[in-house]
């Protein structure tokens, strides 16, 4: 299994694929296995790194850092794999990660994907509004009611039943998370000014970061571009892949990623080669 060791952690990654570099950062209620329905799709045409944060799946956080120790430990990642320039694509905690990373070091990055998450950005007095409400109406709810959407669990009480397998495989959820994933939070109009490609993908029903707060930050994002999937809940990426692998892989064309190979989603219409 591959590790790398920072100081007394070891911190999990895998590496899927050939070509230009994708890194995918997971969301609180999951680890590097939540992205199953990504990496056969993108690894067709890119190199794709998945890892777990420290103190979930596979990755250990003795020192006790939590989200303090997130964006150094991406660091030290490509570092280690020697990728002087990744696309980063960030699910709701992880776009905490992917934000800051790219704010403190914007010249490893080639494009930025945030996924259903305003982590680790600066609200203004409306969108705080309405996070402060969206806060409060979820804080009693269970992983799987914030996480997926109603219709979803209703229609897929089996993946349901995945997503909650995924989670019990970690050390750390919402209830001892610990540290913060930076000393100041990152001001949206400055994502639009760093030199790379910035895309915000959500979900319509999200109840954890609502649509209209996800709007608001986008339009301070100048160049940005965002991508709504309808009757989807918090976890795009889970409920809606088609369509977020069909906007993720158009993305990063667009943003000069190439691809090594033809590359596609599994959409009606589409033939395999």
């Amino acid at each position: 299994m591959p590790f790398i060791q920072i100081n007394q952690d070891s911190f999990y990654y895998e590496v899927h694929g050939q070509g230009k570099p994708v890194v995918l950062a997971h969301g609180l209620g999951g680890n590097h296995a939540s992205w199953y329905k990504q990496v056969a799709v993108l690894a067709s045409a890119y190199q794709v790194i998945t890892f777990d944060h420290r103190g979930f799946g596979n990755s250990t956080d003795q020192a006790g850092l939590g989200r303090s120790g997130f964006v150094s430990d991406l660091l030290a990642l490509l570092d280690h794999l020697q990728l002087p320039k990744v696309a980063l694509v960030g699910q709701s905690m992880g776009g905490g990660t992917a934000i800051q990373f790219a704010s403190q070091y914007p010249e490893r990055v080639a494009g930025l994907v945030i996924a259903d998450s305003l982590h680790g950005l600066q609200e203004s007095s409306e969108v705080a509004a309405i996070m402060d409400k969206a806060r409060a109406d979820t804080a009693h709810l269970d992983q799987l009611q914030r996480v997926l959407g109603e219709a979803f669990r209703q229609a897929n009480p089996e993946q349901g039943l995945l997503y909650r397998q995924f989670n019990s495989f970690n050390r750390t959820d919402r209830s001892n998370l610990s540290g913060e994933y930076a000393a100041t939070k990152v001001d949206p109009a400055t994502l639009g000014k760093l030199g790379f490609a910035v895309m915000f993908l959500a979900g319509q029903d999200d109840i954890l970061f609502p649509i209209e707060a996800i709007r608001l930050v986008q339009e301070q994002v100048d160049g940005s571009f965002i991508v709504e999937f309808d009757a989807c809940g918090h976890s795009a990426f889970f409920e809606k892949p088609v369509e977020f692998n069909d906007s993720l892989l158009s993305f990063l064309q667009m943003a000069g990623l190439a691809p090594s190979a033809a590359a596609h989603s599994n959409s009606a219409g589409y033939i395999h080669p």
